[in-house]
């Protein structure tokens, strides 16, 4: 038994370590959440420790600061979009918002909602960052 909690701790200890060091904050966030969550609740606290993980490992990589600049500084679009729903970061945009690719960076693109300016990954339309 004592061999199992060092060897876990052991392990929690390089993925405390990978997580200050990586950028793939997402899958560290998620072993690192399901390492902890199994030291303290077993296989079901793994599960939930993972997903917790996760989600705060996808809102840690914010975009570098040549597509915020881009984006504060792109023209706005001549038609205004106005949407019913709160623009979140972590949910994506309605389908009805257009969003433009970042031309010196694909992994972003971007879109003026609401009169904000807003990231957002281009597979999936969630939003990154609200530029203010």
């Amino acid at each position: 038994m004592l061999s199992k909690i060092v060897a876990v701790a052991a392990t929690t200890l390089s993925l405390t370590a990978g997580v200050a060091f990586a950028q793939s904050s997402t899958v560290n966030g998620a072993a690192g959440g399901a390492v902890t969550g199994a030291i303290v609740g077993g296989p079901a606290g793994a599960a939930i420790g993972g997903v917790a993980g996760a989600v705060v490992g996808t809102a840690i990589d914010p975009p570098p600061q040549k597509v915020v600049t881009y984006v504060r500084e792109a023209p706005a679009p001549s038609t205004r979009v106005v949407v019913k729903e709160k623009v979140v970061v972590g949910q994506p945009l309605p389908e009805t918002v257009v969003v433009t690719p970042i031309p010196d960076d694909p992994t972003y693109a971007y879109a003026v909602v609401n009169d904000e300016r807003v990231i957002v990954e281009p597979s999936s339309r969630k939003v990154i960052q609200v530029i203010k």
